[in-house]
């Protein structure tokens, strides 16, 4: 374990800067429980052989495009099934949904993490017109951990994977962490097990975007100075794909997920234009 440095951590540590998150948390377990009560779904499909190798659909009604969702948890913690919530809005604006779940660390190393949202992607691009998804339009969304994990999709050789990502019109990453470096001295790496090598190959700041289509980014003005100026410097370096970043007023690292599901609210409308 590398020593901890006591100001990333605070920087770093958003549980710790928002005491209120187990409440946030609840309320959205809530949301979602009641949001797949009264939706149309088709929950825990298999994209991989594990147990976490699963996502879930939320069907529109003659739907004309899908956001793909991956959720954050500093990549340890958390589930699909505590952010069904977010479908609402794009189900109302005639769009499905597909959540994706991924293993977490430790029990997997990071870069594991990383290649179970690329087969997730991979096997949605294959399968998903056979599960009523219409995949002519796609944005990919994230928060946290999810916001670095699309980051990472845009880094990724879908040639090589021999898969067509011409119906990816964009993403949206929220306060998400694109130079992992930092974490390598928090008390998160216990679990993370980082290291400067895995650190620089999971950082989608160091690496060339090879998926060209804008993606937008997004983070609380409440939240710490590092995360607003990860994704000021992300912006920085890839200009040509990334905006500079919103600054969502009111918004602390958890509450930002609420803005972006808040009808009318400038992270969904970025998203909803994707598909105008």
């Amino acid at each position: 374990m590398h020593a901890i440095n006591q100001a990333h951590e605070t920087e770093y540590n958003n549980r710790a800067l928002v005491p209120e998150h187990a409440v946030i948390f609840e309320r959205w377990r809530r949301d979602s429980a009641a949001f797949r009560a009264n939706m149309s779904c088709t929950l825990d499909l298999a994209y991989g052989p594990e147990a976490r190798h699963r996502l879930d659909i939320f069907h529109a009604s003659n739907a004309r495009g899908t956001v793909v969702f991956i959720h954050g948890g500093y990549w340890r913690s958390l589930d699909k099934s505590d952010f069904s919530f977010v479908a609402a809005p794009f189900i109302a604006a005639g769009l499905s949904v597909a959540a994706i779940n991924y293993r977490l660390c430790p029990t997997v190393h990071l870069s594991e993490v990383v290649e179970d949202c690329r087969s997730a992607l991979e096997w949605l691009l294959n399968n998903g017109s056979d599960h009523r998804l219409p995949m002519e339009r796609i944005a990919l969304t994230g928060h946290s951990a999810g916001g670095h994990l699309v980051s990472m999709l845009y880094v990724t050789d879908w040639p090589q994977r021999q898969c067509d990502t011409s119906g990816i019109v964009g993403g949206m990453a929220l306060s998400g962490v694109y130079d992992l470096e930092p974490l390598i001295h928090c008390s998160m790496n216990v679990e993370l097990r980082l290291n400067h090598h895995i650190a620089c190959a999971a950082s989608p700041i160091k690496l060339e975007f090879l998926l060209k289509v804008p993606l937008h980014l997004a983070v609380g003005a409440l939240e710490s100075r590092a995360f607003r100026t990860q994704s000021r410097q992300l912006s920085a370096a890839r200009p040509q794909i990334c905006e500079t970043p919103q600054e969502v007023e009111g918004a602390n690292h958890f509450t930002i997920v609420d803005s972006f599901v808040r009808p009318g609210h400038p992270t969904l409308e970025r998203v909803l234009r994707m598909f105008a």
